[in-house]
């Protein structure tokens, strides 16, 4: 097997690791409409915020590296709900989980929803606001771990500014990989 072979099946089992990661947050995973929130709904922002987006279409640098190899490129964003898709799967909105997070509002500023049960996907979620109750910065914390990999993730959204998502996986067989992803307004 040649050394691009090699490369090409890593990178096809750790995009399939991944996906499972991001899609699995176990039975109750699927979000159910019409029904009451009693966390902050990353569902709702991120589809408002793709929204105005694709009204707004703004440039944007984006910067992706994997394991310390980067490559950054001017676009325009077709979809950002796809671009949104690993912020809005972590939301913690589902039924199953109603108290399944402790929340801390004893910040003005700042909400923070942190898990009670570690086997859960999204470990923490802290939304920043203004006194006008605007978003000015979102951050959830994904981990998941079992026998076969390790995953840990980093998300970060500044409206009209930044995202960012920072990956760490292990996977048992394969090693250690870093991803980011950075996209900046222009």
């Amino acid at each position: 097997m040649t050394q691009h072979h090699h490369i090409r099946r890593m990178c096809l089992t750790c995009v399939i690791l991944a996906w499972g990661a991001s899609s699995c947050n176990g039975p109750n995973s699927a979000s159910v409409v019409g029904s009451s929130t009693s966390y902050f709904s990353l569902v709702d922002y991120f589809d408002r915020e793709a929204t105005r987006l694709q009204q707004l279409a703004p440039s944007i640098v984006k910067t992706v590296a994997k394991n310390g190899e980067q490559e950054s490129k001017e676009i325009r964003i077709i979809d950002w709900r796809e671009e949104f898709a690993l912020f809005i799967d972590a939301d913690i909105n589902k039924p199953a989980w109603q108290n399944s997070y402790h929340v801390d509002s004893s910040n003005v500023s700042a909400v923070i929803y942190k898990s009670i049960d570690p086997k859960l996907r999204t470990a923490q979620i802290t939304v920043e606001k203004q006194e006008d109750g605007s978003v000015t910065h979102i951050q959830i914390i994904n981990k998941v771990s079992n026998m076969l990999y390790h995953t840990d993730e980093e998300l970060d959204y500044y409206p009209d500014s930044l995202y960012r998502i920072v990956k760490r996986q292990g996977v048992r067989v394969i090693g250690e990989s870093d991803y980011t992803v950075i996209g900046k307004w222009k």
